[in-house]
């Protein structure tokens, strides 16, 4: 029996090792996208939350044993703060109303999201990391947490600015703009996961800067990319291939699926530096 029998559109995934440090097989976990909310596939591996990026050439396929792909796509796991993930629900589940701190809540009652069960899954590694960013309190052998907006600021702060000391190491061309600029780079690039309100602009309002100039800046650099991930490109695909067999039965031409040539967020690494020099 060949490997790729009963495997529906394989695919070439660059992923840590679950067997070179540690003792679990990897699994894909379904959860909200920070920003947008649209269901995003996510690998969890040895307790580490990696999300999923691509890069594809105008043309390639994959060979695989004796076995070719259509899908030349090479994929990528990343690793990700689970804060970033964390945050929208959690700020859900604390019920704010107004100027109160809201409720404390135990996390079997935070990570029950309708429609997304996989949250459960990330409980040992939600209550170590979100601890920097709530209020906990303990009852028993039961712990109780709350989002802070203090905490958050503070731990968003942090981010921004380890990222604006590490941009000009990665790319010469931040080394010789502006501090204001590549603060603003730093802070566009981490508003990929935060929504505007409350934490983008919260962010903005205590850096003064200006909201509509960092979103324009993260507008720019997606230019002519689709932000869709992978759960909704798998989706679309197998969409496209049943509307072709739909087609192909009534005796009509399939309509010619239009060839993406386009990266998922990796595509930043390459475009940015070569957008800065023209």
């Amino acid at each position: 029996m060949s490997w790729c029998e009963g495997v529906e559109e394989p695919r070439v995934l660059v992923a840590p090792d679950p067997g070179s440090s540690g003792n679990g097989l990897g699994r894909m976990v379904s959860l909200r996208h920070p920003k947008s909310g649209n269901a995003t596939q996510y690998l969890f591996v040895n307790k580490v939350l990696q999300e999923l990026q691509w890069f594809k050439n105008s043309y390639g396929s994959w060979f695989l044993g004796d076995y070719v792909t259509e899908d030349g796509r090479l994929y990528l796991s990343t690793p990700i703060d689970p804060v970033f993930i964390m945050l929208p629900i959690f700020d859900e589940a604390r019920m704010k109303k107004g100027d109160e701190p809201g409720k404390f809540r135990i996390l079997d009652e935070i990570l029950f999201v309708d429609r997304f069960p996989d949250y459960q899954q990330l409980l040992s590694t939600v209550e170590n990391c979100m601890q920097v960013v709530c209020d906990v309190k303990e009852v028993g052998s039961s712990k109780f947490f709350r989002l802070d907006d203090s905490k958050v600021l503070r731990w968003l702060c942090y981010k921004v600015y380890q990222l604006k000391e590490t941009l000009p190491k990665l790319d010469k061309n931040y080394a010789v703009q502006g501090e204001k600029e590549t603060l603003m780079d730093a802070v566009s690039i981490l508003g990929e996961y935060l929504k505007d309100e409350p934490w983008l602009k919260l962010l903005c309002d205590h850096l003064k800067l200006n909201i509509l100039e960092v979103n324009g800046k993260a507008e720019t650099s997606a230019e002519g990319t689709n932000n869709s991930h992978l759960c909704n490109d798998l989706q679309e695909r197998s969409e496209e291939k049943k509307a072709s067999n739909v087609s192909a039965k009534r005796g009509r031409p399939s309509k010619k699926v239009k060839m993406e040539t386009e990266s998922h967020n990796i595509k930043d690494m390459f475009t940015r530096a070569t957008r800065k020099k023209s």
